[in-house]
């Protein structure tokens, strides 16, 4: 089976055929999708200016597509590197018992569902990499009482989610299932309860 990165060799290689790229490009979401593989592949679709149903998409636009997504792995890839560097040295230093973040983190190694969105039609505006750099931010800070992504304020608990857990506070706003560790015990409270949250 292919890497990312020759996937992506091949996207950006006009001597391939146009739907072989095409191709390549969905299954580069199969290694690295911050969204899911839907809601990823939609968000790239929308951001590079073509259709998730379109078979010929200008390969200019499929190249700004896996820019996006080759930048956002990157930083990825970068916050779990130091990530196993912290859990390596905090193993050394003697705690063995990992913590809720590195619960939620054990589910989301490599990068696939990071900021899962249940509905593909629903997820964050802005470009992956600020949508993970705002993710890895709060997962570093004390936990919130809001969206990290996009500070929303109403979160609402759902259950039968497609992706583990399969149950969480979901942003109304961007759509994401919110980490359980970025957010204190009353906004998940609250958001079990449906209600709307203010921040202080």
């Amino acid at each position: 089976m292919a890497g990312f990165r020759s996937l992506a060799r091949q996207v950006r290689d006009p001597r391939c055929d146009l739907a072989l790229r095409r191709y390549s490009l969905r299954k580069c979401l199969e290694k690295f999708a911050p969204y899911g593989h839907r809601a990823t592949w939609d968000h790239l679709c929308s951001r590079a200016g073509f259709g998730p149903e379109d078979r010929s998409p200008d390969p200019a636009r499929l190249v700004a597509a896996l820019d996006e997504l080759e930048e956002a792995r990157s930083v990825w890839l970068a916050y779990e590197a130091e990530f196993a560097q912290r859990r390596k040295k905090e193993k050394h230093d003697g705690l063995r018992s990992p913590g809720s973040v590195d619960d939620w983190h054990r589910l989301t190694w490599g990068g696939f569902g990071v900021a899962w969105c249940d509905d593909p039609r629903i997820h964050p505006r802005e470009p992956l990499t600020e949508a993970l750099r705002r993710l890895i931010a709060a997962l570093e800070r004390e936990p919130g009482t809001v969206c990290p992504v996009c500070a929303g304020e109403r979160l609402t608990w759902k259950y039968d989610l497609a992706h583990e857990p399969s149950s969480g506070p979901v942003c109304a706003r961007c759509g994401i299932v919110v980490p359980r560790p970025v957010l204190t015990p009353e906004a998940l409270a609250e958001a079990k309860r449906g209600r709307l949250l203010v921040s202080a």
